[in-house]
């Protein structure tokens, strides 16, 4: 079984791609996980530009019942520029 810090560390990896890009928000990569494999992920790409969560959700491969999100920082739960991601989803 592939172990949780796996997982991290390629939302880490996927976060990356927002290298100087997002700022003043923070570089976030996100990665969902079902029966140990990742069915969806994305990274925050630009400021104003969804949210690393909403870009995994929309990249989804399969039901994400039952499924782990592995998000390199607390979900956004404030609206500003874009909604929170639970605005979107809900």
């Amino acid at each position: 079984m592939i172990s949780d810090s796996y997982f991290m560390q390629k939302a880490v990896e996927l976060a990356k791609g927002g290298m100087n890009l997002t700022s003043p928000n923070p570089r976030v990569g996100c990665v969902i996980v079902k029966d140990g494999k990742i069915i969806g992920s994305g990274y925050h790409k630009r400021f104003g530009g969804p949210h690393a969560e909403a870009v995994a959700l929309n990249s989804l491969k399969a039901n994400p019942e039952g499924a782990t999100a592995f998000v390199t920082l607390e979900p956004c739960s404030h609206t500003g520029k874009t909604p929170p991601l639970y605005e979107k989803t809900c």
